[in-house]
């Protein structure tokens, strides 16, 4: 009678194939698990009442805009120089306008700048930041009794028409 010659189990194709795929999916796992945990993300909101009130807050502002018939023109031009002129509905008041910048995706590339007046009634601010991208623009005066907003891509050539 002839020996057939048996090769260990760690020795064959198949077990190992077998230990691979649940041992495979308990690393991915695992990689899953510390990213979640170790990771934030800045576009969930945690108090969606408080968020749903403001909401509506910033609707009203944008209505008192809209009933003092405020339209701007935005230029930004490539070395950060920001000016800004009412061509209709100007305030009465030349108080400093807050102009904030919010990246679409990137909460770390928010700007925020004040605009001034000089004395032709051109309110001016500069910005040291890289604006290349897709923007949501807010205009406020420092009372924040009004605002408006726009979604635009930069940089431009042309003056940015604001209006809300």
């Amino acid at each position: 009678m002839q020996r057939t010659k048996v090769t260990p189990w760690y020795k064959q194709f198949w077990p190992w194939f077998l230990i691979s795929v649940p041992l495979s999916s308990f690393i991915v796992g695992f990689f899953v698990l510390h990213l979640a945990t170790n990771t934030t993300d800045s576009l969930v909101v945690d108090d969606y009442y408080k968020e749903g009130r403001a909401i509506n807050a910033r609707l009203d502002k944008i209505q008192q805009a809209k009933e003092m018939r405020i339209v701007t023109g935005l230029t930004i031009t490539e070395n950060g120089t920001v000016s800004l002129r009412f061509i209709s509905g100007l305030p009465r008041d030349n108080t400093a306008l807050k102009l904030s910048l919010y990246h679409v995706t990137l909460h770390e590339r928010d700007v925020e700048v004040l605009l001034t007046a000089d004395a032709t009634g051109v309110f001016r601010g500069v910005i040291n930041e890289d604006l290349t991208g897709k923007w949501r623009i807010t205009l406020l005066p420092m009372d924040e009794s009004w605002k408006i907003q726009q979604v635009v891509g930069l940089p431009q050539q042309t003056e940015i028409r604001f209006a809300p």
